[in-house]
């Protein structure tokens, strides 16, 4: 008998929540079958039978929440084993004999007049409820005078009739549905918080003239794809001007651990992504040391893998420095969150053809994007924040220095 066991599921996770087993009781398995999957904070995992044999106890359950090193089900051995003898049936215990039936106590006799005169002198907001309510007070207080009284008061089964019950309650409740956050939602929903919480966020707003981005990607996309199988994009362009511009202002590229500040001296920058269960945010390695072509690769394979749940914990961890871009849905301006305990994010937004003074007397159309730079006031001042975010424009504005250098 071997026991299913919640294995390791990454640094800082302790635990996961059962999404769906793929067998039940009594299926056989070979070692490597996929059981279950479980979703963690940051990614969804399956978990694989180490063994061969029949599944004989699965002991959680759909929607359980399991902790690593837990036991949460067990594989016996194939068809075939040595079965252990049945016990034998237990002897039906004998049946007692049933106990006479003790006296029921004398039911007091109720007055049909004490009854009648009760019902018929009812409050008089007793009788607007009953009226409302179809309720007939003489017809359940009053007896025939030809009957006899009854030997049993009968309780009247009509609602009771309270002040504080609005007489129309139940008649207009609205359709809703319930339905629990998934692990993932309600981890990023506390990160957001926190995030806010702690830290002394602010946000920066500056513009960039798309102009020049958009004239080399028309001039060199189709010869970019011929070379590199992918598309030339804007994340390429974003993501080499962050990184000139963290390499100028490396407080940016920092964290705050306590009371000391860790500056970081690489450039692991997360991009992030919009998939089924909420936004992750997949880190793009050494982005300092990665050509445009490199750079839109690993984009492409980490929104790929995001949006099919298939990303590592391995792919979410240890970013230095966030982009996100809310221009694909629309977005004109916003202010993104901080990607704890990242002390800076840049947020994209639509490309939106506005009307720009060239000089004192002319005037165009150009392309243009609004960019926001949301930072940790604790170690960011502003003015650092504020010439930070004019680097990354200044480098947006001048692209081929950025295909120079890349």
């Amino acid at each position: 008998m071997a026991e299913i066991i919640v294995p390791e599921l990454g640094e800082s996770i302790s635990e996961g929540t059962i999404t769906k087993w793929f067998v039940k009781e009594g299926d056989s398995v070979n070692q490597g079958d996929v059981l279950l999957e479980l979703e963690t904070d940051k990614v969804n995992i399956e978990i694989s039978a180490d063994n061969s044999g029949v599944v004989s106890r699965i002991a959680k359950q759909d929607g359980e929440v399991v902790l690593v090193g837990e036991a949460i089900g067990s594989i016996g051995e194939a068809a075939g084993g040595s079965a252990a003898p049945a016990a034998p049936a237990a002897e039906p215990a004998p049946v007692a004999a049933p106990a006479a039936p003790a006296a029921a106590p004398a039911a007091p006799v109720a007055s049909s007049a004490n009854e009648s005169a009760a019902t018929i002198n009812a409050s008089p907001a007793a009788r607007k409820r009953a009226r409302e309510q179809g309720i007939d007070l003489s017809a359940q207080g009053q007896v025939p005078a030809a009957a006899p009284a009854p030997a049993v008061a009968t309780p009247v089964k009509s609602a009771p009739l309270t002040q504080s019950e609005p007489a129309n309650a139940g008649k207009d409740v609205k359709p809703t549905e319930r339905k629990r956050m998934s692990r993932r939602r309600v981890t990023i929903a506390n990160r957001l918080v926190e995030a806010q919480r702690t830290a002394a966020m602010l946000t920066t707003f500056n513009e960039v003239d798309m102009t020049a981005i958009l004239d080399l990607r028309k001039r060199r996309k189709q010869a970019f794809f011929e070379k590199n199988d992918v598309n030339l994009g804007f994340m390429s362009f974003f993501t080499k001007a962050v990184v000139g511009a963290l390499k100028a202002f490396p407080l940016l590229n920092a964290e705050i651990d306590g009371e000391d500040i860790v500056t970081k001296k690489f450039y692991d920058i997360g991009i992030a992504v919009s998939a089924k269960e909420g936004l992750v945010v997949p880190v793009v390695r050494d982005a300092d040391r990665l050509s445009f072509a490199e750079i839109e690769k690993n984009i492409v394979e980490l929104a790929g893998k995001a949006r099919s749940n298939t990303l590592a914990i391995s792919d979410l961890q240890g970013g230095s420095f966030t982009i996100t871009n809310g221009g694909v849905f629309g977005s004109l301006l916003s202010t993104p969150i901080l990607n704890a305990p990242q002390v800076g994010i840049l947020g994209m937004h639509k490309i939106q053809i506005r009307p720009v003074a060239i000089d004192d007397v002319r005037m165009e159309n150009r392309p243009m994007m609004y960019l926001a730079l949301s930072y940790d006031h604790r170690i960011v001042d502003g003015s650092e924040a504020v010439r930070f975010l004019v680097t990354v424009k200044a480098l947006l504005e001048d692209p081929e220095a950025l295909l120079l250098e890349g």
